[in-house]
């Protein structure tokens, strides 16, 4: 809720040590639900928390008919009260500045300017490099990455 986020790993390093830096166990989390999940093994919030499974209810909670995805709303307490009331919150925020202010709008839901360059990072092992024409910056550079996500 801070907007601030960390790596994390789906499955923790206390159960598989050996997965630490395996690309394909690292997920990037924000603080709070790092700090919740602690040693929890947890899915892939990109694949099962998305509009085709997961819906917004009007009072913030988030309803899914899928056992995956429901899974995860509950390790992650993502029904929470005060979640849910940030939630209510940041969905009136950006109806309101696509209504009134098309910058604001589009810097709520834009991707940020300043994505990284994949290609130029070298990170001691785990290299992905097939992913790398798929980053966001890749992407952009094309004129594939769309104008809000």
């Amino acid at each position: 809720m801070t907007g601030e986020f960390e790596l994390d790993h789906f499955a923790p390093q206390s159960i598989s040590p050996e997965r630490r830096i395996d690309y394909f166990n690292l997920v990037y989390a924000c603080r709070r639900c790092n700090s919740v999940k602690l040693d929890q093994s947890v899915g892939d919030p990109l694949c099962l928390l998305h509009s085709e499974i997961v819906v917004v209810l009007p009072d913030g909670s988030l309803r899914t008919r899928e056992v995956e995805p429901l899974r995860l709303i509950l390790q992650l307490d993502l029904n929470s009260p005060r979640l849910k009331s940030w939630r209510v919150m940041w969905v009136r925020i950006v109806n309101l500045a696509k209504e009134r202010d098309d910058e604001l709008y589009h810097q709520l839901v834009a991707y940020p300017a300043d994505v990284p360059d994949l290609a130029k990072l070298r990170p001691p092992s785990n290299s992905r490099k097939a992913g790398l024409a798929e980053s966001c910056f890749a992407r952009r550079e094309f004129g594939k990455l769309p104008k809000v996500y």
